[in-house]
């Protein structure tokens, strides 16, 4: 997990399709670049059965007849 640079979040804005100036490319790298900076000491350590997309899954009510 590494700090974005502007370009990258200028392809991600791209790919989502949301304009985006160089500018605001910068600014949005300098402001979430302090929380992957807070998260580089456990990136890759978490276990992948927290991953939130599973949640509604496995919480879903059983359909019994």
């Amino acid at each position: 997990m590494t700090k974005p640079t502007p370009k990258e979040i200028k392809a991600m804005a791209d790919v989502a399709d949301v304009p985006v100036d160089n500018d605001v490319a910068a600014r949005i790298a300098n402001s979430i670049g302090p929380a992957f900076e807070g998260f580089a000491p456990v990136s890759g350590t978490l276990p992948f059965d927290l991953e939130p997309a599973t949640f509604l899954l496995v919480h879903a009510p059983k359909v019994t007849k």
